[in-house]
């Protein structure tokens, strides 16, 4: 038999935190699923390298792990992966050790963000990775010290990779923005309006000269005879070749949209959409509510709060989460202004060559892709976002490499299972038949 909760939370990071803790405070069963066996997301996630006594995460998130703990209407499912939501609602989950269902009255959805990556010649090579995938491996262990490194992309995310990275005794060898110097004084400029960010560019900027930050510059070309050796760098017109043994490279975050879009959840924004919500977080599918960068890109800050007023407004607490929107709004402009500074320039979407590959799972090159006219059948045509990853990687780097190729925010309706599954798992989601 299903096991039933008031709430369902599908998310353990800052937003499906607080999301947990607020319905609990108002009386209510949660059930928190998450695919990562332990909470806080990638931002919480501890290296395995660093002593408990070094570890000082935020009286915040201390707080939201203490209740975790204590609080016995939150029942934490760690380490299960949600291969289908259904509309209840329900989640589909699997363990290494077999499947389950879980329902609720309500659904929080806070899946988070994952790193856009753009193709460019060479980056399928060995070695190069997102900035995400490397700062896992060195949390987890991954011998990182052998061998340079340069991170490549956008965004503070290259900074907060860098200093994890260092933190393992990697050698940083360049840390390339693509931004201009000027964009990047403009977002410096605007952080006294919030002054815990001010604290952490604070942290990051000793590290920043260390490492040879610099601006006005781009990763072009991946270089290695089966694994990479080297990148190609280009800054203000002058190319240059830097050895290095790992690649980390990042455009930015985009919203994990998979479950929502497959709830029938209305989606808004392109090139990447979010969901869509109104004041109480709430989609446009009753009773299932969207927080965190799902919402759309704006830090652990802005997604606690948004967790917080669905965990409130899920509860039919609507006052307490009311109270909770001038603060919401305070962090929505903090996002706005971050991706306004750092937002993309048009020559890194111009690298990728006939011969670059764009869907990795498929081998399908950008040149193929050229060759189809009609979006509607480039899937039938190239088998593109049919392999396992089903499309997260190429569908958003194609949507910027060939706007032409954009879907809808509301269109292209997922299929169970989001996530490759067993055919035990399989055969559970056949209706009528029984988990």
């Amino acid at each position: 038999m299903p096991e039933h909760f008031d709430i369902l939370v599908l998310g353990a990071g800052p937003a499906g935190l607080a999301a947990a803790r607020t319905a609990a405070r108002s009386g209510l069963t949660v059930g928190l699923v998450d695919e990562q066996s332990a909470p806080g997301g990638q931002i919480g996630r501890r290296p395995i390298w660093l002593r408990p006594s070094r570890l000082r995460p935020s009286r915040a998130f201390r707080e939201t792990i203490d209740a975790l703990r204590s609080d016995s209407r939150i029942t934490y499912f760690p380490g299960e992966r949600v291969v289908a939501c259904e509309k209840g609602p329900a989640l589909v989950t699997e363990t290494p050790h077999g499947c389950a269902m879980l329902t609720g009255g309500s659904l929080i959805l806070a899946t988070g963000a994952r790193e856009l990556v753009l193709p460019f010649p060479g980056w399928t090579l060995p070695g190069v990775m997102a900035l995400g995938g490397l700062q896992v491996l060195a949390k987890g262990g991954w011998p990182v010290a052998g061998g340079g490194i340069v991170l490549a992309g956008s965004g503070p995310l290259l900074l907060a990779s860098a200093r994890t990275l260092r933190q393992a005794g990697a050698q940083i060898h360049a840390i390339v923005e693509q931004a201009s110097r000027q964009a990047v004084l403009r977002f410096l400029a605007g952080l006294p309006a919030w002054p815990t960010k001010v604290l952490q560019t604070l942290a990051f900027a000793p590290g920043m000269l260390r490492m040879g930050y610099e601006t006005d510059a781009f990763v072009v070309e991946a270089l290695g005879q089966g694994v990479l050796e080297a990148v190609r760098i280009e800054s203000r017109g002058r190319r240059r070749i830097v050895p290095c043994s790992y690649l980390g490279i990042g455009m930015g975050l985009i919203p994990n949209v998979e479950a929502a879009r497959g709830l029938g959840c209305a989606l808004e924004g392109n090139p990447h959409p979010a969901v869509a919500v109104n004041a109480f977080q709430e989609t446009s599918q009753r009773g299932i509510y969207a927080a965190g960068e799902i919402t759309g890109i704006g830090g652990a800050e802005l997604a606690r709060l948004e967790g917080a007023i669905a965990g409130y407004a899920a509860a039919g607490n609507l006052t307490r989460a009311r109270a909770l929107s001038a603060r919401r709004a305070h962090w929505m402009r903090f996002g706005a202004h971050l991706m306004r500074q750092f937002a993309l320039r048009d020559s890194i979407r111009q690298l990728a060559e006939p011969m670059t590959i764009i869907c990795r799972c498929e081998d399908v090159t950008l040149g193929a892709i050229d060759q189809v006219s009609d979006a509607g059948t480039l899937k039938l045509l190239t088998r593109l976002g049919m392999g396992a990853c089903q499309g997260r990687m190429c569908q958003p780097a194609l949507a910027e490499l060939r706007p032409r190729y954009r879907p809808g925010a509301t269109s292209g309706i997922p299929r169970p299972p989001l996530f490759p599954a067993r055919l035990e798992t399989l055969a559970g989601l056949a209706p009528g038949e029984p988990l």
